[in-house]
């Protein structure tokens, strides 16, 4: 008699959840929020604290739910095209926040270049998203619509990473968290365009992976090119504030100060915050 063959168990991968894995290892909504403040009110130590947030390519909008939880009359707008991360982002960030707190968030699905809404005290680009934009024109043409969705005194504040390293065609970034791996892929980088390919993976320790969890098809600006077209689509400053390290381990620690010039280092990661 043929023994009956019980069915495989799901695996690991199979069960987890890309987005909630993203927020787990990508993102940091209270650092970002806290430095969101002390960048506005560095660029405006007179005004008050900033009330109205506006989060470009906001996936999940876990840092507009951070916003608005932080004050009653904090504010803000998250946008993006994908409509998946927007639909996950209501169903398990915004409709767990308080019902006052979630009717202060405004997401929407649409192009950054063309959605406008109400003016922000601090417009975000974070993840390096609008690296999607390769070319000058592409790029100072949405600099330039960010800063007319900014109140007359407002910021921009976007990140950027760089360093040889970062240049590496087949470099792995491998990180090991509890219960799982997260892998930072740099599939391809073409020196002459500056086209680039990162993909993120997760490994578990039943050893299954989420493969192409997130895939990225970018161009790598440069902090003096970036400085550049932000001067070029109207913005009256920008500054760099480049992570310091821990004079222990030598890598960066998560705080990030202003800085005229930095150490050359294999890899780096820096906001760049723009006054309107």
């Amino acid at each position: 008699m043929r023994k009956t063959r019980r069915p495989s168990r799901p695996t690991i991968a199979s069960r987890s959840d890309r987005y909630q894995l993203y927020l787990d290892t990508v993102q940091s909504p209270e650092s970002d929020v806290d430095f969101f403040i002390r960048a506005y009110r560095n660029a405006y130590p007179g005004n008050g604290a900033p009330r109205d947030l506006r989060e470009d390519f906001c996936g999940t909008a876990a840092v507009c739910a951070e916003w608005v939880s932080r004050h009653r009359d904090n504010r803000a707008l998250g946008v993006d095209l994908d409509p998946e991360p927007l639909a996950w982002g209501h169903e398990h960030i915004i409709d767990k926040l308080k019902p006052e707190q979630s009717a202060r968030v405004d997401l929407r699905e649409g192009d950054v270049l063309s959605c406008r809404g109400p003016r922000a005290d601090v417009l975000a680009a974070q993840n390096f998203s609008f690296w999607c934009f390769k070319t000058r024109p592409e790029l100072v043409t949405y600099l330039k619509r960010a800063r007319a969705n900014l109140k007359k005194e407002g910021v921009m504040v976007l990140d950027m990473m760089g360093g040889s390293e970062v240049m590496e065609e087949d470099h792995e970034d491998v990180r090991r968290e509890k219960g799982f791996t997260y892998i930072w892929e740099q599939k391809r980088f073409d020196p002459i365009s500056h086209d680039c390919e990162f993909r993120i993976h997760f490994r578990f320790r039943d050893g299954s992976r989420l493969q192409n969890a997130f895939s990225y098809s970018w161009r790598l600006w440069t902090l003096p090119e970036l400085s550049e077209l932000l001067a070029e689509a109207g913005f009256s400053s920008s500054s760099v504030y480049w992570e310091d390290e821990d004079s222990d381990t030598g890598e960066g620690n998560g705080v990030y100060r202003r800085r005229p010039n930095a150490p050359a280092e294999p890899a780096w990661v820096a906001y760049v915050v723009a006054s309107k």
